[in-house]
């Protein structure tokens, strides 16, 4: 890793240059101004492949966050390692990670997608992949999949439906009703602002209308089909800021 010290509870994002690490990076600055956190901009940088052209490809991104969020404090860190290994290591200390969906950029790297599946699976800290969106389609606000073991991943949701304004959509993948509702209990009262209603129906089929989609570790075999950016949420996580 470069010098640069960086601060726990950060937003920490996995660029390589490509299109879809450029989406990340535009959703890892809106959500790091909502949340009010510094951003951290990583790339893993295999040995063999051009220091000086990681490098210039950050510098970019950074440039690009001082361009269109002045007042976001920025980090940058380039570590010679596997980009995996630089994510899963920095998601010790971070508030979130946030990947693109796929994609080589100009700067070699092991494929973006194969990262964030990787990191969804095995990150101590929520993930949010960027998946490709529709231009103009209508958003629906947030969705939610809920079970026995979810409660810090429908916490995580209610709170992201409060920080946009948007709806929340709860949605059982459980029978055990009564899991489902120990999993929302008190959460409608610590969120009063967030317009929250419960429903039955499959993931990832309505979410090219959705803003964001939440699972929990079981679900992380959505991230490849979604139409929005989905959160990987893992079980143990509060969705309060630290």
């Amino acid at each position: 890793m470069d010098n640069t010290v960086i601060p726990a509870g950060t937003i920490v994002v996995g660029l390589d240059g490509s299109p879809s690490a450029d989406r990340a990076l535009d959703w890892a600055i809106d959500h790091a101004r909502r949340e009010r956190r510094q951003l951290t901009l990583v790339h893993g940088l295999e040995p063999m492949h051009e220091r000086a052209e990681a490098l210039a490809m950050l510098d970019r991104a950074r440039l690009h966050c001082l361009e269109v969020a002045p007042d976001l404090a920025v980090h940058v860190a380039l570590w010679m390692a596997d980009p995996r290994v630089a994510l899963l290591d920095l998601g010790h200390s971070a508030a979130t990670v946030v990947v693109g969906s796929h994609g080589r950029g100009p700067v070699s790297s092991v494929l973006l997608g194969s990262v964030g599946l990787s990191v969804t699976r095995h990150a101590p800290c929520p993930v949010v992949v960027v998946r490709p969106q529709h231009p103009g389609a209508v958003r629906n606000g947030v969705l939610v999949a809920a079970d026995e073991r979810s409660r810090p991943v429908v916490e995580f949701a209610y709170r992201q439906a409060s920080l946009r304004d948007l709806p929340l959509t709860i949605v059982r993948t459980t029978d055990d009703e009564l899991a489902v509702a120990e999993a929302v209990a008190g959460l409608a009262e610590k969120f009063p602002e967030v317009r929250s209603r419960t429903a039955a129906g499959d993931l990832t089929a309505g979410s090219r209308h959705l803003d964001l989609l939440v699972v929990g570790p079981g679900e992380g075999g959505v991230v490849n089909h979604a139409e929005c950016p989905v959160a990987v949420v893992p079980i143990g996580v509060a969705g309060s800021p630290a």
